[in-house]
């Protein structure tokens, strides 16, 4: 059977780990506790926290045992930034997003068993924590020069930072020898942006018990341009539905670049890395056909947002450019791939007509425009071909009475909303 961190650095999920081998005698032994933190900075997570609860996922199936910890006092205070000091949220904000980053990452881990998951929150042991007593067995274990030595610290020296951010790293590092001593965890993990971190940890808990743990970082995933990966024009791509739909997350998967995304398969997917390196070959001898994107939304989808999510998404990006049947789709998933596709709203009091259509879907430039369109016979509403530019969208020629699907030529698709 292969090893854990045999798969994980097969799969390009390790960047940085302490001592190597150490750590893998200590997984080889029998089980081992472990834990990954998420600051509820904003109401959900995202693409790149993914990254992080796959990896915890990993390890659990390994027959390891993982502490979901969620920062109810992390996410008050806020990792510094490079750019500036952040906005803190009020405590009520914090606590809701607490609650709703805890539902979020339950999802992904099993809690029955002998290394079900454990949910904490680091609120519970610094709520009562004095100033003093944080100052004495805490901070007495970090020299202020190293602090300074930190690249976002001393990045931000000049423009300015706080002590609350400043003293960030107290508080993280904090978390990690607190878990060890309660629970006994022996390995923390996140990204490599958090190595910083991370290492503090280890390191405080090797000063103030003499214990010795590990940490491990996955890469920073990005584009082939070198820019972070989960993020669109839209924004942030996040694991809420209500935030980024299924089917807008669907899309910003089978999007991914030639070049990336059989990294991404490997990385964000469970399929064995035998069946990626098939699919590999076969993406390198037809790669018009996108099967590697297509199966990694598939299988991204599955895992964030269910089978039938995904198959809805699936099904709504083929009946969008006329490779299934519009009507099949429920009109939650209808309404969420015509918005992603930049609908636009017109008022049925108008009566608006297929030209105000591709005008308002900025499908044409002008109305002259829309009416070569329809002219030429690129022009469609829900995928039939139309001929008549001052046809006006009533009736059966809307979608659950509300909308119209528009598309000129083979790949430009948009949509109106009527009411």
């Amino acid at each position: 059977m292969t090893h854990v961190l045999d798969d994980l650095d097969a799969r390009g999920l390790i960047a940085h780990s302490t001592d190597r081998d150490a750590l893998r005698a200590e997984l080889s032994a029998g089980p081992v506790t472990y834990y990954v933190g998420f600051d509820p900075t904003a109401p959900s997570l995202h693409i790149g926290n993914l990254l992080q609860i796959l990896t915890a996922r990993r390890l659990q199936l390994a027959g390891h045992k993982p502490l979901l910890l969620v920062g109810g006092s992390t996410g008050l205070i806020g990792d510094p930034k490079e750019a500036g000091e952040r906005i803190m949220n009020t405590k009520e904000t914090v606590g809701e997003w607490v609650d709703r980053i805890a539902s979020q990452v339950s999802r992904f881990v099993d809690f029955d068993g002998p290394t079900g998951a454990t949910l904490v929150n680091n609120l519970d042991w610094t709520a009562c924590l004095s100033t003093i007593d944080f100052l004495r067995d805490i901070g007495k274990h970090f020299p202020v020069n190293r602090m300074l030595a930190r690249d976002v610290v001393s990045s931000r020296l000049e423009s300015g930072i706080s002590y609350t951010e400043f003293s960030y790293v107290l508080l993280q590092s904090m978390d990690y020898l607190e878990l060890y001593r309660r629970h006994g965890c022996v390995l923390q993990t996140g990204g490599s942006d958090q190595w910083g971190n991370i290492t503090a940890g280890v390191e405080l808990i090797r000063r103030a018990d003499a214990g010795k743990v590990h940490a491990l970082a996955t890469p920073l995933i990005t584009k082939a341009d070198g820019t972070k990966f989960g993020k669109t024009e839209s924004g942030t791509v996040w694991l809420d539905p209500d935030l980024t739909s299924p089917y807008a997350f669907y899309q910003s998967w089978i999007q991914a670049e030639d070049s990336k995304v059989v990294e991404y398969l490997r990385q964000f997917t469970f399929i064995p890395l035998e069946e990626i390196a098939a699919l590999e070959a076969e993406h390198a001898e037809k790669p018009g056909l996108r099967l590697a994107q297509r199966r990694l939304a598939a299988e991204v989808t599955t895992i964030v947002h269910g089978a039938d999510e995904a198959a809805a998404a699936e099904l709504a990006a083929g009946a969008l450019f006329g490779r299934g049947e519009l009507g099949e789709l429920p009109e939650p998933t209808l309404a969420a791939a015509l918005r992603e596709a930049g609908a636009a709203d017109l008022s049925a009091a108008d009566r608006p007509t297929i030209v105000d259509a591709l005008v308002a879907s900025g499908l044409a430039d002008s109305k002259s425009a829309a009416r070569r369109a329809v002219a030429d016979g690129g022009a469609y509403v829900n995928n039939v071909r139309v001929t008549d530019p001052d046809q006006v969208l009533e009736g059966d020629l809307l979608l659950y009475s509300t909308w119209a699907v528009v598309r000129k030529g083979k790949r430009s698709v948009s949509g109106v909303r009527i009411s």
